[in-house]
């Protein structure tokens, strides 16, 4: 049962949204245009479109986040294997990552956190590229989507892979080892998952699991215990693949993307009162 997220507005429809984030009073929200005005910027009060910004010679983007400290936009580029960068004037660098990059965090020293999921892998990089160290993860953990690192230094993980049966929701050491997990065989009941995607952690350490064919997002506990539905079904017209969690204005912004005959066709990006 949900009892919680309510649709305080949605943001305009239009191509697939790859990535969406929050930055000082903007919502920034990540669409394939064609080289040109990919990024489009909000009012984060009056969700106005303001301008948009362009990411030169991208090619395939998979996610996008932001970092408060350096006020810049990180983007991974699966083709290109690479992280674009964006200051808020809009100046763009990008550098390799050698492996396809996916799901993209900012941790507590605002290092950029990629994670890798062909060969299993967390990248840690500066915020000008200099990478810094890698986590392999253990080889049961097949293609983890997106990694979040703790102030502990402990990672929140989530890996799904279509042709796998095991749908979860991990907690790492820093080094790589499970401490505790949620989900299992692939499902539809409130233990498991059938496409955890993307993550959020408040400052308390709950965690956010968007749900992608179960169209919901989950909130667990810091030891990741199931407490509730955030976002429910019928909340959401297609399927649920990206989110962002603005904590300090409790906004819950998920990306709500049609998919036919397996390709992204529309999207568009709900705001939750959370």
């Amino acid at each position: 049962m949900c009892t919680e997220g309510q649709v305080v507005h949605t943001l305009p429809e239009g191509l697939p949204v790859y990535g969406v984030t929050t930055l000082g009073e903007h919502v920034y929200v990540l669409r394939p245009k064609g080289g040109v005005d990919q990024v489009e910027v909000y009012d984060v009060i009056t969700y106005r479109l303001q301008r948009c910004m362009t990411v030169p010679n991208a090619q395939a983007f998979t996610d996008m986040t932001s970092c408060e400290h350096f006020l810049c936009l990180y983007i991974s580029d699966y083709i290109a294997k690479c992280v674009h960068r964006l200051d808020l004037e809009g100046n763009a660098t990008k550098w390799p990552v050698s492996d396809e990059p996916w799901g993209l965090s900012v941790n507590a020293d605002h290092n950029l956190i990629v994670t890798c999921d062909q060969v299993g892998k967390i990248k840690e990089f500066s915020s000008h590229g200099n990478l810094l160290r890698e986590v392999r993860l253990p080889d049961d953990m097949c293609k983890p989507w997106h990694a979040i690192q703790l102030t502990s230094g402990q990672f929140i993980v989530c890996h799904v892979d279509p042709e796998h049966a095991v749908h979860r929701v991990c907690k790492m050491c820093a080094d790589g080892g499970e401490v505790h997990s949620h989900g299992g065989q692939r499902g539809s009941d409130t233990g498991q998952y059938d496409g955890p995607v993307r993550l959020a952690v408040d400052n308390n350490e709950f965690v956010f699991v968007v749900d992608v064919n179960n169209r919901r997002v989950t909130l667990l506990s810091p030891t990741l215990e199931y407490v509730r539905q955030v976002v429910c079904r019928d909340l959401v017209e297609w399927g649920p693949n990206r989110l962002c969690l603005d904590a300090q204005r409790r906004r819950l912004y998920v990306a709500d993307n049609e998919v036919k005959d397996g390709k992204s066709t529309a999207g568009r990006v709900l705001v939750f009162s959370v």
